[in-house]
């Protein structure tokens, strides 16, 4: 991120400080992650120490420091989703878009498709139990979600079976 952009997403806020959030929020909604340089100058322009910055967005898991897919599929693991199918899901997720998962290194679960078409994450919760398993695309959410159901979905995405 250019410091010019940086600069103009800080002074949206009245105490940057108490506003890291909203200012990590806008870096990724602008960048599409959080690149590491760009957290670099952000502790220096608002004073606060890269640990803490780097602390915050490892804590909150719609924060990512590595770059993702032109669609994020966020795929609810919280105790309904993961009772009701939603492991079943992942790997179907996989299956269909030839991509196996692990944990990044800031413990997150983020895999990208070759194309960076798209980018599977897990959530802990969604707050839509009583729809689970639950996943979101792009903020979309979709409910009852299967195996089955992936294709259509992905579909809508520009997802094509090989």
């Amino acid at each position: 991120m250019e410091e010019k952009t940086l600069e103009e997403i800080i002074a949206r806020y009245d105490s940057p400080t108490g506003k890291v959030l909203g200012i990590l929020g806008d870096i990724q909604r602008s960048e599409g992650y959080i690149p590491r340089e760009t957290l670099e100058m952000l502790s220096v322009k608002i004073d606060v120490r890269i640990s803490q910055l780097y602390s915050i967005v490892t804590f909150y898991s719609f924060f990512s420091l590595k770059p993702v897919g032109e669609h994020v599929i966020t795929i609810c693991m919280g105790t309904a989703c993961h009772v009701r199918g939603a492991v079943g899901v992942l790997d179907a997720l996989e299956s269909l878009l030839d991509i196996h998962g692990d944990t990044t290194e800031d413990g997150k679960f983020s895999v990208t498709t070759k194309d960076n078409k798209f980018t599977v994450e897990i959530a802990r919760c969604f707050g839509a139990c009583s729809m689970a398993p639950v996943l979101q695309i792009d903020g979309t959410l979709y409910g009852y979600a299967n195996p089955d159901t992936l294709p259509a979905i992905l579909e809508q995405y520009g997802w094509r079976a090989a």
